[in-house]
């Protein structure tokens, strides 16, 4: 069963075809300096953002799956489905697809901040400290989330996952990786943030 859930059918190949047109990239872009792709990389993730948006759920739910399946310890960190031991439990469980959900979210934002990356760090920055709030929480514990997540966004895409694509996913979302951990390390003597209802790769449903 794994990630193949029903729901990840509804996306479609051509529209996300006609985002990659050549004649529809800008004849000027730059990128900031700051940003660890380059304008044309950044054009093709946003564009390939795009069919990852229309499958938020089930891609979340399939990296949450891959996650357990690689990292099964960390389980027990989510009170609402730590019971949920099976993939078949995991996939239709309400509460993880809530969850996944929310983490998608928090990637999304992120992603679509690319064009701003002030507002880039300063999002996932507190992102990244609020997770000082959940016990035993450790800094590396976001890098286990990077494999799950190429994993799912493969099984979103399909043939679409051309190498070029995974290239430019892993050098995305190692950047947001490196940026939440900047947020989580910074806060390590400071105050938790005020919104806590802000929710991210690891954090406790």
């Amino acid at each position: 069963m794994g990630c193949q859930l029903g729901k990840l059918s509804g996306v479609s190949k051509g529209e996300d075809g006609q985002a990659f047109a050549p004649n529809e990239m800008p004849k000027q872009a730059k990128t900031d300096s700051r940003l660890p792709l380059t304008a044309k990389q950044k054009y093709s993730m946003l564009a390939s953002w795009k069919g990852i948006s229309r499958a938020m759920e089930p891609t979340g739910v399939c990296m949450f799956i891959k996650l357990f399946e690689e990292h099964a310890d960390l389980l027990n960190m989510f009170t609402k489905f730590k019971e949920m031991k099976t993939k078949e439990q995991q996939a239709k469980s309400e509460e993880l697809a809530e969850h996944a959900n929310k983490v998608m979210e928090t990637l999304d934002e992120g992603i679509r901040s690319l064009d701003d990356l002030d507002a880039f760090f300063e999002y996932l920055h507190q992102v990244g400290s609020s997770h000082r709030r959940i016990p035993n929480f450790k800094a590396d514990y976001f890098w286990k989330i990077e494999k799950p997540f190429l994993s799912a966004v493969e099984t979103t895409l399909g043939d679409r996952y051309t190498p070029n694509v995974e290239g430019i996913y892993k050098l995305t979302i190692k950047f947001i990786i490196e940026t939440l951990i900047t947020g989580f390390n910074k806060s390590a003597n400071s105050a938790a943030p005020a919104n806590s209802d802000t929710v991210n790769v690891n954090t406790k449903s």
